[in-house]
C-alpha cells in the first residue's frame, strides 16, 4: 500500500519514520494524531525483529519436536511481517528472509516426523543457530529427507518477492525482455510448487539467484536481465524425485 511514512505528531510535533519503526502512534508522547510530510510511497516491509535466542534456550529442557513447533512460529511471524518495498524502493531477496522460510518449513517436518536421524537433528539444530544471522548451511549438507523443506521455502519466498516486484512496477514500463523474464519465473516457481519443493537443492539455489538477478536488472542492471534470464534458460528440474 502507498503511505505518508516521514510522520508528524500534531500533538508534540515530533517527527519520526513509519518505514524506520512501523509503528503510527508518537514514539515521544504516544498520540495517534499525525500528519504525513512526505508523498505517498508504496511500502509493505514492517519493521520486525528476527531472534531465536529464547528458542535456542529451549533446547536443553523441551523435545526437538515442541522447539521445532516454536522456531515454525516464530520464523512465520517474521515472514508474515516481511516485504520488499521500503518506501517506495525496492528491496533485495535476503539472506535472513530465505533463512527464516527454510527454518519454518524444515521446523514443520521435523515436528511432524515420527522419529529424527542425526543427520536431520543437526542439519536442524544448525539452521535454528544462524537463521537470525542471515545464514543456512550449504546445499551439500542437506538431508535427502529435508530438501523438499528448502525448495518449497524458496520457490514461497521467490513467489512473495514476486508479488512485490509486480507492486512496486509499473507494467508499462516494462521492456519484453523483462516482462517474460518475470513470466519465465513465475513458470519456475509454479514448477518447484508441483514438486512440493523435491528439487536439487542446486536448482533452488538458482532460482533464487535468477531472482536477485532480475530485480537488479528492474533496477537499471541491464547486464543482469541477461544473466537473470540465462540462470532461468539452464534451470531445469529432471532430477526431482
Amino acid at each position: 500500500m502507498k503511505v505518508r511514512g516521514e510522520r508528524e505528531c500534531t500533538d508534540c510535533g515530533t517527527r519520526w519514520s513509519y518505514y524506520e519503526t512501523g509503528e503510527i502512534d508518537c514514539p515521544s508522547c504516544g498520540s495517534l494524531h499525525s500528519v504525513g510530510v512526505n508523498e505517498r510511497a508504496e511500502h509493505t516491509d514492517l519493521e520486525v525483529t528476527f531472534d531465536l535466542t529464547g528458542v535456542r534456550n529451549d533446547l536443553d529442557e523441551h523435545s526437538s519436536d515442541d522447539v521445532a513447533d516454536r522456531a515454525s512460529e516464530e520464523c512465520r511471524e517474521y515472514v508474515r511481517r516481511r516485504g520488499f518495498i521500503d518506501g517506495g524502493s525496492l528491496r533485495d531477496l535476503d539472506d535472513t528472509y530465505l533463512a527464516a522460510s527454510e527454518l519454518r518449513h524444515v521446523s514443520d517436518t521435523i515436528s511432524r516426523a515420527p522419529r529424527l536421524e542425526e543427520r536431520e537433528e543437526l542439519y536442524f539444530l544448525s539452521l535454528l543457530r544462524d537463521a537470525d544471522q542471515g545464514e543456512r548451511p550449504p546445499a551439500a549438507e542437506i538431508p535427502p529427507s529435508l530438501r523438499s523443506a528448502r525448495g518449497l521455502a524458496y520457490a514461497t519466498a521467490v513467489d512473495e518477492y514476486r508479488r512485490d516486484v509486480r507492486t512496486w512496477i509499473d507494467d508499462d514500463t516494462l521492456t519484453s525482455t523483462e516482462r517474460a523474464t518475470l513470466e519465465t519465473l513465475d513458470d519456475h516457481v509454479t514448477r518447484v510448487r508441483m514438486l512440493d519443493g523435491d528439487v536439487a537443492p542446486e536448482r533452488a539455489d538458482q532460482l533464487v539467484d535468477a531472482t536477485r538477478d532480475l530485480a537488479s536488472g528492474l533496477r537499471g542492471d541491464e547486464q543482469a536481465v541477461v544473466r537473470a534470464q540465462d540462470r532461468l534458460e539452464t534451470l531445469e528440474f529432471d532430477d526431482a524425485v
